[in-house]
């Protein structure tokens, strides 16, 4: 490669005559790889395999690289040589943005079902092996690879295979903790496939404020609250349903309306009650339209606020199949099964000492023994403070043992504290920044402008002139 040699030139001699009677000059791979690029030579494979093991070890190598990659992409989806033993000579630790490239080069087509394991487990590997500060120069092309990682596990009706790689993916793309990816919403698609709440669970305790895309984040709040009502984490549930109820939207989308019929079921097992208005800061497609697509739902809560048992259970019965339609019959049993613990709550607020008969009488159930069970369940979730004495069937309530003062207490609202602290200075520099923001500055100038009337008009009252 010589210095100063037309670029046409280049293209219309072939090496030999290039290098016959030329002074020549040693220069870099990166240059040898950057002149080719602007000029549009097409490498061959091996060209392209030799350019990866030559610059995968330094940042300004990596960007040259990367830029050939881009180049070279059109070819090698339509090279044959390109196969998936051709990965073979790279190793992923080490080259993972050329894998990267090659990977889903090879990947990218149709794969049978057959072949479906062998795809996945072969993606697996690369996410666990890969160097997080390459495979982040080209994010897009990682979270497709893994995005196929997550289709080829649900084609073999095996999501638990995906659950692990795609957390370590999440890891790995995310460049903090507050950025929601892509890859959210579907890793925590395949935790509720497989049941694995607990894995699922462990990354909603971050706080989100970065979205690229709304969906990502309809998703990843519907995902969530389903997770954290697996693991009957209500509350946490009910804060993730009600981003999506209350997020902006100019239309209705089904996420949001399937979120809304959780969120009320969730309201009335957490909360006891269920308000018909939706909160102020919800979108005006929301608020016209959400009541129209969900009036089953809320006629439950509707039940549930009067303390109607029998109306609630008819209702109920009625409107079963409706339910399981929606995938939400367990949890309107269990919304049920709340207004009984409601009443048997309300109970300890007026008496210190009753039967489980007379409990079951007041609160409605068939048995003694039926309200023993419940009883004790409010006891274990710590609704109540009881002792149930079982000689005579006499339960007497107790008040709250908890005294704010052992240290496991201490430690859990300096964690509150902190967090809060955290979230207050977010806040502010977001704030800071939307107010630098140009687009905001132009749409906030042009609503000035709508109202200006003028010099006829003073813009203080003249009373209240200094």
């Amino acid at each position: 490669v010589f210095y100063g040699e037309d670029p046409e030139i280049i293209k219309q001699n072939s090496s030999e005559n290039l290098l016959r009677g030329r002074k020549r000059r040693s220069i870099r791979v990166s240059d040898f790889v950057g002149i080719f690029y602007m000029v549009g030579v097409m490498y061959s494979l091996e060209a392209v395999i030799t350019s990866i093991q030559g610059l995968s070890a330094s940042s300004g190598d990596l960007s040259s690289l990367h830029n050939l990659l881009k180049g070279a992409e059109d070819s090698l989806r339509t090279d044959s040589d390109v196969k998936i033993s051709t990965l073979d000579q790279l190793d992923p630790s080490k080259h993972s943005l050329g894998y990267l490239y090659l990977l889903e080069t090879v990947t990218r087509g149709p794969v049978s079902k057959e072949n479906a394991s062998d795809v996945a487990l072969l993606i697996a590997r690369f996410i666990n092996s890969c160097d997080a500060g390459q495979i982040r120069l080209a994010s897009e092309k990682f979270v497709s690879l893994c995005k196929r990682l997550k289709d080829n596990v649900l084609e073999l009706k095996d999501p638990l295979r995906g659950v692990a790689p795609l957390l370590t993916a999440i890891h790995k793309v995310q460049v903090s903790t507050k950025r929601l990816t892509a890859l959210h919403p579907d890793f925590l698609q395949l935790c509720l496939l497989a049941k694995c709440y607990k894995a699922g669970f462990s990354i909603l305790s971050d706080d989100i404020l970065e979205v690229d895309q709304p969906r990502d984040f309809f998703l990843y709040c519907y995902y969530g609250g389903m997770i954290c009502i697996g693991r009957k984490r209500f509350q946490k549930a009910l804060e993730l349903l009600f981003k999506v109820v209350t997020a902006p939207m100019h239309l209705v989308n089904a996420i949001a309306l399937e979120a809304y019929k959780k969120y009320i079921l969730v309201s009335l097992i957490y909360n006891g009650h269920f308000s018909n208005s939706l909160p102020k800061c919800a979108s005006t497609a929301a608020q016209r339209n959400f009541k129209g697509f969900c009036l089953t739902y809320i006629e439950v809560g509707n039940c549930y606020n009067e303390g109607k048992i029998d109306e609630l259970e008819a209702l109920v019965v009625a409107s079963s199949s409706d339910f399981e339609k929606d995938n939400n019959l367990g949890l309107v049993k269990q919304a049920v099964s709340s207004l009984y613990k409601r009443n048997i709550l309300r109970l300890t607020q007026k008496y210190l000492t009753l039967s489980l008969q007379d409990i079951a009488n007041m609160v409605q159930l068939a048995s003694a023994k039926e309200a023993e069970m419940h009883v004790l369940q409010m006891i274990q979730d710590g609704q109540i403070h009881a002792l149930i004495n079982q000689k005579d069937g006499m339960v007497r309530f107790l008040e709250d043992p908890e005294q704010y003062k052992t240290s496991e207490m201490i430690e859990i609202m300096d964690s509150v504290i902190q967090r809060t602290i955290g979230l207050s200075k977010d806040i502010l520099a977001m704030d800071e920044s939307l107010s630098c923001d140009p687009l905001y500055l132009g749409k906030v100038g042009r609503e000035r402008q709508r109202y200006d009337f003028g010099d006829d008009f003073d813009t203080v009252p003249q009373k209240f002139s200094m």
